[in-house]
């Protein structure tokens, strides 16, 4: 009878795959050696794999060439990152490399471009789309950076933001105006709070935006909530959207380009993984079929990819810490963090990630529930996207059990409060950043330490405590 993990592992999946594989029965992460760097590290720790990010936009990228060359589709195609999805400047300076252009959502991020474009990192001509809702503060930044010389495109997100745009801006400029489209029916309401209504888009350039010298529509933005994915609702939304564009162009020369948004899907399990080649043809393949059935040149497009671009490229490690047997069925493996505060979107919206134990393979395996060190209810993970369960290799006290959440490479970290004070004041991980050179050899330096009690009594308003980072020994 097989009855070790990995004969689950084998018997329910086709593994190894994709970035997954093995080193001496321990698993590896896009040719990592994990237990190499638990060991050097300790746990709990966060790792980011630079490479990987590269590697996403040039497979995009490859993905709208082939399907522009299949459907003789006569626009171009440019990548945007949408720098909310991970603002660190690790992860901006590798999409820079890429000659990747920018998405800001606030304020704050404005001061980013300022500052790479200060220090030489990003070229002063590169395109910077502005979208979210826009304060004053916002507006004000905005003005700014355009008056600098900077080609700075602010997308319209409702219709009072062209009149503030209007007194910070002093010359031509180029805008967007984004779509508010309807929402998928488990939604609590019916339209996206962010854009214009697709009925008020047309009178609102008529009235307004076509009336005006100083600003110049350009592109259409069109985003859903529950992103880019094959289904009937998608499917309509877009059409919608393109048609709303065609109507528009037909009245607006100057309308070009047509921004697709984010939401390009990455794998949260080992049984099904999404096909972007042929999401991305049938996306090309619609435009252009809409804009020939109305007569209107196809437009360029642009696509905001966030998650998709550097969620790949993280993964997050505990250590089993202990076993509480609750009841006669319910065994609790205690980690060594917290998945409130570590991957918030666990719980806050029970998102999903690959989950895998690093080591004891060949164990026998158990059903479990994995619960987080806060004294909260809501700190655990109890099932994988497949199949309401967690497996782990057996416990036992005579030795250590790591695993590893992987694919957490956008938003946990900004979500979850990076450096500032978490829930029961459990520390963030040690962070690490793995790159590889040129002739393949794998470097690792330390981001950031494992918060200490000194920096989070600082930001509590006592004494600050100068001491070292806890380290994690090795059981």
């Amino acid at each position: 009878m097989k009855t070790r993990y990995i004969d689950l592992i084998e018997q329910t999946f086709d593994f190894p795959q994709r970035e997954f594989g093995f080193d001496k029965d321990t698993l590896t992460w896009n040719g990592l050696p994990l237990m190499d760097i638990i060991k050097k590290h300790g746990t709990p720790l966060r790792i980011m794999y630079l490479p990987k990010i590269g590697e996403k936009v040039d497979l995009a990228r490859g993905y709208f060439a082939t399907a522009f060359k299949e459907h003789g589709y006569q626009g171009t195609y440019d990548y945007f990152y949408c720098t909310k999805s991970n603002q660190f400047s690790y992860v901006i300076r590798e999409v820079l490399k890429k000659g990747v252009s920018l998405e800001t959502s606030s304020a704050y991020d404005v001061d980013i471009i300022e500052q790479l474009m200060a220090s030489g990192e990003m070229p002063r001509n590169a395109i910077i789309l502005c979208n979210g809702y826009k304060d004053e503060r916002y507006i004000r930044n905005i003005g700014r950076l355009a008056n600098s010389g900077v080609n700075v495109v602010p997308i319209i997100d409702n219709m009072n933001e062209l009149w503030a745009l209007d007194g910070v801006i002093e010359g031509p400029c180029d805008i967007g105006i984004r779509i508010a489209a309807e929402e998928a029916p488990k939604f609590e309401f019916y339209t996206s709070r962010l854009g214009i209504g697709y009925k008020d888009i047309i009178p609102f350039y008529i009235r307004n935006v076509g009336k005006q010298r100083k600003f110049r529509l350009k592109l259409m933005h069109f985003f859903i909530n529950t992103g880019i994915s094959d289904s009937a609702y998608y499917w309509n939304e877009l059409t919608k959207c393109v048609n709303v564009y065609c109507d528009l162009k037909k009245l607006c020369p100057t309308l070009d380009t047509l921004d697709i948004g984010g939401g390009l899907p990455i794998d949260n399990r080992l049984d099904r993984h999404f096909d972007v080649e042929y999401m991305i043809g049938e996306i090309v393949g619609r435009i252009k079929d809409i804009c020939d059935e109305n007569d209107v040149d196809e437009p360029n497009l642009y696509s905001e990819f966030g998650s998709y671009t550097v969620g790949d490229s993280g993964a997050t490690i505990f250590s089993i810490l202990n076993q509480k047997k609750q009841n006669e069925k319910e065994r609790w493996n205690m980690i060594d963090g917290s998945f409130m505060t570590t991957l918030p979107d666990s719980w806050a919206i029970n998102r999903r990630f690959i989950m895998l134990p690093i080591n004891n393979w060949q164990d026998e395996y158990e059903r479990v529930f994995l619960g987080g060190m806060t004294c909260d209810s809501d700190d655990y993970y109890n099932s994988e996207q497949h199949v309401n369960a967690i497996y782990m290799p057996r416990y036992r006290e005579d030795r250590p059990q790591y695993l590893g959440f992987f694919n957490t490479g956008a938003y946990q970290d900004t979500l979850g409060g990076y450096g500032g004070i978490q829930h029961c004041l459990i520390p963030k991980p040690k962070y690490v950043l793995i790159d590889r050179l040129p002739d393949g050899t794998l470097t690792d330096r330390v981001f950031s330490e494992i918060q200490s009690s000194g920096q989070m009594l600082g930001l509590l308003g006592y004494t600050k405590m100068e001491e070292p980072a806890l380290q994690n020994r090795e059981r």
